[in-house]
């Protein structure tokens, strides 16, 4: 039976369904110029599994680079609850920190994925190495 967790922003003004079929999932973290800034923990979850009930209408969008990904932040406290996968168009990645009843702490030894030479990419973005 699939778990479900709720995610949430800092302030409470976006309340997110995750479905989660197999539990929390390809954890990591990624080394690209945004990623690398927020320094936070995540994993991913097919598209059709992720359900934002409330707050919708404060969540906002930036993309950068390729346009592909799309981070989704509350337009309130400007907690980065999700963001649509560059490798992976059909999965969301989220905040493993937002999710209710989770340690992030006990996600410190997250392998990276090397956002900074992304495989999409025929040359090198973002934070220098």
């Amino acid at each position: 039976m699939a778990e479900e967790r709720e995610l949430q922003c800092h302030c409470g003004a976006v309340h997110i369904t995750l479905t989660l079929p197999n539990g929390i999932e390809g954890v990591g973290r990624c080394s690209c110029s945004m990623c690398s800034r927020k320094y936070a923990a995540y994993a991913k979850i097919k598209k059709d599994n992720l359900h934002v009930f409330e707050g919708i209408d404060v969540l906002k969008q930036y993309t950068f680079h390729t346009h592909t990904s799309k981070h989704h932040f509350c337009s309130i406290c400007g907690i980065h609850t999700h963001h649509q996968s560059r490798q992976s168009p059909d999965y969301y990645i989220f905040n493993l920190a937002c999710v209710k009843g989770l340690r992030i702490e006990d996600y410190k030894g997250a392998n990276y994925f090397n956002g900074r030479q992304h495989p999409n990419d025929t040359k090198s973005y973002g934070l220098s190495s």
